[in-house]
């Protein structure tokens, strides 16, 4: 009897033991999280999956990756929960009536990056050091690969080559998803492309390509801070669903800290996600790209009224379209 009591017990501590499992992973919240493209400007989305940050945080979230535009009117409609957009598209929204709410500021900086041939760019005597109008100049005539139209990567082509002089009509711009583009650019389909690390700098480290212009190395700075993207969702998600909005915000803060305070650590993580990336391309790629991202990543009315400057210079919107106000556009109490 003593046995059988003894048995009875275990049996019954390790049922418990798998109903305390079962109840702390029913805890978790199933959430839905889109971004417009496979990239580093992306890395706090791998580091939050991949680090666990997600769910120390209480947070099963399925991330799926929607090309483009595609993400933020996916927020839009409510078919995704959360969505990483760039903030020009957000305000761009706001404009139409159609408000969403910023938790976070992932890149203060545009993210965008233009490569051209080097022997296009050899021909036109191209100087690395000149200012960006001169630089903007050899993308006249070209074709040029991009993500998709009306894209904060279309975007930055068109606004540099404003500043430059010219418009769309004296370039070929054509639309090619991103894992594409680096084959097409090989094929001599196009002869160059706007993208970000480390998908531009694989042809500038075989020599093929070097960069006309470089957002995340300061090339636009009349419009620092930038919303160059953003952590966004509805904002009655945050009325019906607050915790969840917090434990992002919490989530984000975290991946952020992880890459400015322990960079070999991230780099490691995020490795696994670039498995056939050289090792001294990919840390490059890294180390460019983290200096955009700011830690807390705290948004601000200028980083959207610069993306809101960002759209209307590229020709995007009339300039009576801006917002009188960009305060109702995000909050920072879920990064506390």
């Amino acid at each position: 009897m003593p046995f059988i009591r003894k048995s009875v017990g275990i049996v019954i501590l390790v049922m418990s033991m798998i109903g305390m499992a079962c109840a702390e992973e029913a805890k978790l919240d199933d959430v839905t999280m889109a971004i417009p493209t496979f990239s580093l400007a992306f890395a706090h989305e791998y580091l939050n999956q991949d680090a666990g940050f997600y769910k120390k945080h209480g947070l099963n979230v399925k991330t799926v990756q929607l090309d483009g535009l595609t993400t933020i009117n996916a927020v839009i409609s409510g078919s995704i929960d959360f969505g990483q957009a760039s903030g020009s598209s957000l305000t761009r929204a706001a404009a139409k009536g159609q408000k969403l709410l910023a938790l976070a500021l992932l890149n203060d900086h545009p993210s965008t990056q233009v490569v051209l041939r080097s022997e296009l760019l050899d021909k036109a005597g191209f100087d690395p050091k000149a200012p960006l109008a001169q630089r903007a100049l050899t993308l006249k005539g070209r074709t040029l690969g991009m993500a998709g139209v009306n894209s904060v990567l279309y975007t930055y082509v068109l606004l540099i080559a404003k500043r430059a002089g010219f418009g769309p009509d004296d370039m070929h711009l054509g639309v090619i998803p991103p894992p594409d583009m680096n084959a097409a650019f090989q094929r001599k389909q196009i002869d160059g492309f706007a993208n970000a690390v480390p998908w531009t700098l694989m042809p500038v480290v075989s020599g093929d390509a070097r960069i006309v212009s470089a957002g995340d190395d300061g090339d636009l700075p009349d419009l620092l801070p930038f919303g160059s993207s953003v952590v966004l969702t509805r904002p009655e998600t945050c009325v019906k669903r607050r915790p969840v909005c917090a434990a992002i915000g919490k989530a984000f803060v975290e991946a952020a800290a992880f890459m400015h305070d322990r960079p070999d650590e991230a780099m490691a993580v995020l490795k696994k996600r670039f498995p056939t990336l050289d090792d001294k391309l990919f840390a490059a790629s890294f180390q460019m790209a983290r200096k955009t991202f700011p830690s807390p990543p705290t948004p601000s009315a200028k980083a959207f009224e610069n993306a809101d400057r960002y759209n209307v210079e590229a020709g995007l919107m009339k300039s009576e379209e801006m917002l009188a106000s960009y305060k109702d556009l995000f909050t920072t109490e879920f990064l506390k």
